[in-house]
């Protein structure tokens, strides 16, 4: 018995020193956010319309950065930026089915941080 109890622990610890660490996301309340940012929220939330063709693709999460979930669990949404003369770098990504829309987050940097709103 004691045996396998060491083998369970040991076990564990291996598994847990492989487990890949996925950085601690930072939180911003929905106030928090650019004025802009809580503009395409309320849009998001509303159902649309959208003023850019890409908004509500896919985002793949191919950085690994958001919590892993099945290919199109999350959507990606253009938060316009001032003076930009493209999209820009601001998004919102939304999480869970079209219906109902669970957890968002917002990047100010294309993608290479998020920010989980709280609202």
């Amino acid at each position: 018995m004691k045996r396998f109890v060491f083998f369970c622990v040991a076990l564990l610890f291996s598994l847990s020193c492989f487990a890949k660490d996925l950085p601690q996301l930072t939180v911003i309340a929905f106030a928090d956010l650019p004025v802009e940012a809580q503009m395409t929220l309320a849009l998001i939330k509303r159902g649309g319309p959208f003023p850019y063709a890409k908004d509500g693709t896919v985002f793949g999460n191919y950085e690994g950065i958001l919590p892993k979930q099945k290919r199109g669990y999350y959507r990606e949404y253009t938060v316009k930026t001032k003076n930009s003369k493209n999209r820009g770098a601001k998004r919102i990504i939304a999480g869970g089915n079209m219906i109902t829309l669970q957890q968002f987050y917002f990047t100010d940097d294309h993608y290479a941080t998020f920010k989980r709103i709280r609202e």
